[in-house]
């Protein structure tokens, strides 16, 4: 152990005291790292400020249902459960999911169209409850805007059929609970209860909904069948795969998928470009910090076999030049780092206002750089094994000749 802290603590003096040399291998290493450091960023700032914008816009994560389908209940629920699955909830016919709503405030009804919604609709993610039973709503803005109303107020939602050859009209009182904004939907929708919605659709099939005392042919024993749903994933990178499980299933469906295709191949193809470049940086730097090792022991080959002369054994001397190579490597990595902050402020501060990006473009995450010194510290310590390997084999009696 006492040899250990000598080799430690002389290899430190050693370095130290040859400051010149040892600083042109930190501004080598830094030369090398700081480049591949500042590409890593602007690969990793701008493939993840392009996948944020994917994710936070629902619609990319949203698959639909192409044409008419037959759905059951038993459907929905087997892909609910699903890992790759955010939400899915079904659509009824067009033509039976739209309503007309007057408010008291308006001079017209305006038809608005109807979604079903439920906890964790990610279109909905800002409304701090989703509507339940039958009288309650979301509108979007430009609805809202129409009828004139605001969160807190009702509306009347009313719903026409011809049943046995009569015209019918039913009426709904409506809460308004929330109110979207454009940039969240920006299509004149009302989100309501799943309840609500089949409701509607039993009324203009002619069928009873007792609960809410429309009268219609008895709907009891027939098993309800969907003809589309809404479905969203957990994440854009899950779109493909489950686009691709639909339509083997023979359930036409369309997606988002060339902004996501093309996301993934920048990211695919900036990866390829970083490693190629970090390892042909990383396989240079290696030889040329093991070749100045290996030349810095042939120098200091009298010192070295005088430390061997005094007892030191041949394994503890191969972390003579190991040492300095860490030494090395947590100082140009340092330096770095700080290469890179201020590469970061100027491209993020100067540069994307003058491309008239409104995101950071360059960018790293803490854990970022404690690979980079990892990898710079794995990197330098296998350089440093050509010197290592060296000195281990300086022979004691070499030092008694320079004597």
């Amino acid at each position: 152990m006492s040899q250990f802290k000598n080799i430690v603590s002389l290899s430190f003096r050693d370095y130290s005291h040859e400051w010149r040399m040892s600083g042109c291998f930190v501004l080598a290493l830094a030369s090398v790292l700081a480049p591949m450091m500042i590409l890593f960023g602007l690969k990793f700032g701008i493939v993840s400020s392009m996948i944020n914008d994917l994710v936070q816009n629902p619609e990319n994560r949203e698959i639909r249902a192409v044409g008419s389908g037959r759905y059951l209940d038993d459907w929905f629920v087997e892909y609910a459960k699903r890992e790759d699955v955010a939400f899915i909830i079904p659509k009824t016919r067009a033509l039976a999911a739209t309503i007309q709503l007057k408010s008291k405030t308006a001079g017209r009804i305006f038809s608005t169209e109807l979604l079903a919604t439920a906890d964790g609709d990610p279109v909905l993610e800002m409304a701090p409850r989703k509507p339940s039973g039958f009288n309650e709503v979301i509108l979007s803005e430009s609805i809202a805007n129409k009828l004139d109303v605001r969160k807190g107020e009702q509306i009347d939602g009313s719903l026409a059929r011809q049943f046995n050859g009569k015209r019918e009209r039913v009426h709904v009182e409506l809460n308004v609970i929330d109110v979207m904004p454009d940039h969240v939907i920006d299509r004149k929708i009302a989100f309501v209860s799943l309840d609500l919605l089949l409701a509607t659709e039993s009324f203009k099939d002619g069928r009873a909904v007792p609960r809410l005392g429309w009268t219609g042919d008895d709907a009891r024993g027939l098993d309800r069948e969907y003809p589309s749903f809404r479905l969203y994933t957990r994440s854009i990178f899950d779109v493909a795969p489950l686009v691709a499980e639909l339509e083997d299933q023979g359930v036409n469906v369309k997606a988002n998928l060339a902004q996501i295709n093309t996301v993934q191949s920048i990211d695919r193809n900036l990866t390829i470009i970083f490693w190629i470049i970090a390892c042909v940086g990383a396989v240079g730097f290696s030889f040329s910090l093991g070749a100045s090792l290996w030349a810095n022991v042939d120098r200091k080959h009298k010192e070295l076999s005088i430390l061997r002369l005094v007892g030191f054994q041949g394994g503890k001397i191969v972390l003579f030049p190991v040492m300095q190579s860490l030494y090395t490597g947590m100082l140009g990595w340092l330096l770095a780092v700080l290469i890179y902050l201020m590469a970061e402020q100027s491209i993020n501060q100067l540069l994307a206002p003058s491309l008239q990006i409104e995101r950071v473009i360059c960018y790293l995450q803490p854990a970022h750089f404690f690979w980079a010194l990892a990898l710079t510290l794995t990197v330098a310590a296998t350089a440093a094994v050509l010197g290592g390997v060296r000195a281990s084999r300086i022979e004691p009696s070499d030092g008694l000749r320079d004597i």
